[in-house]
Parts: C-alpha cells; structure tokens; sequence
C-alpha cells in the first residue's frame, strides 16, 4: 500500500484550531501535480484542491468541511485523510459526483459530440480545437477571464485570420463553453465569454465572388467531365443556392417530380441553435429533375439522394480542379455559386424576403451581405414607375372623384 502524506499541522483538529485564520490554505502534496489544502476560517475550515492543469498552471476547488467542530461523515465533512483520498478523486476526474472542473478542451469536445447528436457540422469544433493553444484548453471553463479570451481572440487575427473568420471561430468556442456552463451550475463566469468573446466591429465584409451565367455553366460543365455524379452536386448548387450541408441532407423521398413543376423538399441547415432539420419545397428544372431521378435508380425513398458524399470532393479538392478548368479566379470557391443565385434572383426581381427563405436565410443576412445588389433592384423597380413629364405622349389623366 502506498504511504500517505502527513502534514502535523492540519492532520489532527486540535493542530489545525491552532493556527491563524487566513485566506490562503495550508497545502500538501497527496499525489504528483495534486496538493490537499486546508483554509483556516473563523468558523469551520474547509478542504480544497489544487491540481496542475498539464500546461504550467493550476486550478483550485474547495470541496468539504474540515471536521474542526463535528466528527466526520464521509460526505460533506473529511477529516484529513478522507480529504487526502477525495481530492485525489476529483483531480484525476474519476470521483463519483463527477466533481472535476471541467476544461477548456474537454468543452469542446462536449460540444463536438453535442454537434454530432443533432446532425450539426461537426468541423464548428474542430475549428475551434485548430486554434486553441495547449494552456488555454488545460484551464477550467470555471476560471476563465474575460481578458485572456480577448488576447486568444485578439491573436487569431495575428495569426492572420480575417475578422469575419476570428468572428465566427470565437462564438464556435462560445457555444462550447456556454453548454458546460448549462451543465454544470458551478460555472458562474459566463460574463467573461460575453465579453472576452464579443463580436469583432465591422467584420461583415461582403466580398462575395459573383459569377455571371456563362461562367456558372462553364463551371458546372467541366464538373460533368471531371465526374457525372460530381457535375450533378455542382448543378445542384448551382441551380438551388443551397448549403453542401443541405445538400448532405437530400432523401429520394425529397425529390418531387410530377413532371409539370418538379421540385426539391430542401431540408434546412443546422445554423445557430436550430435543433430539427425542416424542409421547404424549393423548384428545380425540368432537366435537373430527370437527371436526379436517373441518379437515384431504385434506392429506397429515405436513402441519401447523392451517392457520393461531399467530403470526399471537398477533400480531394474537385471543386479546384473544376474551377481551373473552366478558366475562371483560382479563389472561387463552391459558395460562389450560392452568392450567385442570391444575386441572380434579387436582379430578377425577386422580394428579398422570398430570396431569404429560399436560400434559408434572414432578410437581415441578406441585406448585410448583398446591400449593394439590392439598391440596384430596388432602382430597377422604383424606375418602372417613375413618371417622365417631358415623355411625348403623356398618358390620359383620369380624374377621381372627390368624396
């Protein structure tokens, strides 16, 4: 059996009672990294926990009553050598009540999984963890400041981030810590993330590719001949202006094709706090609908709509390949054709409302985003009415009666 460490001085209460009343605890060392401290109080003193973080700090728990003034009970008051075996416990995360303070990494790996159960995009964490320095996701969530997370989000941008980029990674690591906090009621700092986390000013940058319609087609042809079922995935983008996680989401069940109006069950995204996917019927061409019914063959109704997965592309980087061949800027990226249909529908006349719920979006992203292209639209309409008095043949002046 290993040896226990003794401390005389807090081992018994009569020595403890002994000793002045102060603010910092009297430790030992119980284990490697873990120390036992006791804080003298007035009244009863009670028992903490120091442990190393593994990245050169520590974090400090108090978790009983010294038995000063009463016999121990095993639960809620230790006498020394029953807080020697529960701090141990709780350093190395495996006390039954679960009592570890919970770091950093550990919250975002919580929420990775969180992401996981509600069929979220799961690279939300793995942006986060990219980013996140070992001493920073050693710290438990509990003692967070808001001045460090500043300097961590400060830093993406040293790193060479854009705003929008440390913007979004920042509320990633937001939402993280703000689900360790809704599970562990100890967490009590969520004002050091409001604050430490807080948006960036003017990060809302549109610098949207925009393609004009020859290069739309251009790009999706030479998808076709890189790989039919690639080309379709593309088209589809193309045609719809959805998200790939969308897309991910398709059934064959989703494609409704009465031949007169064919058109797509798109499921929503798993943007922001949305729970449940739900879908909205978003119209296709007639083209595109036979060609997806081709695709899908004889796969059950709730079967996935596109064989191949889009990670695969995007991982072996298709979209690239597809965009030098058809000659276009090296930079575009697949969501050139998502800013393209926005655009496309706006100039067409389209309400901006009706624009938002069909790239399932707001009225407000939209006009953030695309403000420039709505004043056209809107001088576009506003132009159809204007009256020309000096026109050569003015129209008959009807005259309303007055009531």
């Amino acid at each position: 059996m290993a040896r226990r460490p003794r401390a005389a001085h807090i081992e018994n209460r009569t020595n403890r009672l002994k000793l002045e009343p102060r603010r910092k605890p009297y430790y030992v060392n119980v284990a490697p990294g873990i120390a036992l401290g006791y804080r003298r109080n007035r009244g009863a003193g009670t028992w903490t926990v120091k442990a190393s973080n593994g990245a050169g700090g520590n974090w400090i728990k108090a978790f009983a009553v010294a038995d000063d003034h009463e016999d121990s009970n095993a639960d809620t008051v230790l006498n020394f050598w029953e807080a020697q075996d529960r701090a141990r416990s709780i350093a190395r995360g495996n006390s039954a009540g679960g009592d570890r303070p919970i770091t950093v990494s550990e919250a975002v790996d919580n929420y990775e999984v969180e992401l996981k159960a509600r069929g979220g995009d799961s690279r939300n964490a793995s942006r986060v963890r990219h980013h996140l320095p070992a001493s920073l996701g050693a710290k438990a969530v509990g003692l967070l400041t808001a001045r460090e997370l500043r300097h961590w989000r400060d830093g993406l941008l040293k790193q060479g981030l854009a705003r929008a980029s440390a913007n979004r990674t920042g509320q990633m690591l937001k939402r993280a810590l703000n689900l360790a906090a809704n599970e562990d009621h100890r967490i009590t700092n969520t004002a050091a993330w409001r604050s430490g986390l807080a948006r960036l000013p003017d990060s809302v940058v549109a610098r949207n590719t925009i393609l004009p319609d020859d290069a739309v087609r251009a790009l999706v042809a030479a998808a076709y001949d890189l790989d039919p079922t690639f080309g379709l995935w593309v088209e589809l983008h193309a045609v719809t202006g959805a998200r790939t996680s969308q897309l991910e989401h398709l059934e064959v069940c989703d494609l409704q094709d009465d031949g007169s109006a064919p058109r797509l069950q798109m499921p929503s995204s798993r943007k922001g706090n949305r729970r449940r996917i739900e879908r909205r019927p978003v119209p296709i061409p007639a083209a595109l609908a036979r060609s997806l019914r081709s695709a899908a063959g004889d796969r059950a109704p709730h079967e996935p709509l596109l064989q191949a997965p889009a990670s695969d592309w995007l991982r072996r980087n298709w979209i690239k390949r597809a965009v030098i061949a058809a000659g276009l800027d090296r930079k575009t990226t697949i969501y050139a054709l998502r800013h393209s249909s926005v655009v496309r529908m706006l100039l067409g006349g389209t309400p901006v409302r009706v624009v938002a719920v069909h790239h399932d979006t707001s009225v407000t992203q939209i006009e953030a985003h695309y403000s420039r292209y709505i004043s056209d639209h809107a001088d576009t309409m506003v132009r159809r009415t204007l009256l020309d008095i000096a026109a050569p043949k003015a129209a008959k002046v009807v005259s309303l009666p007055v009531r």
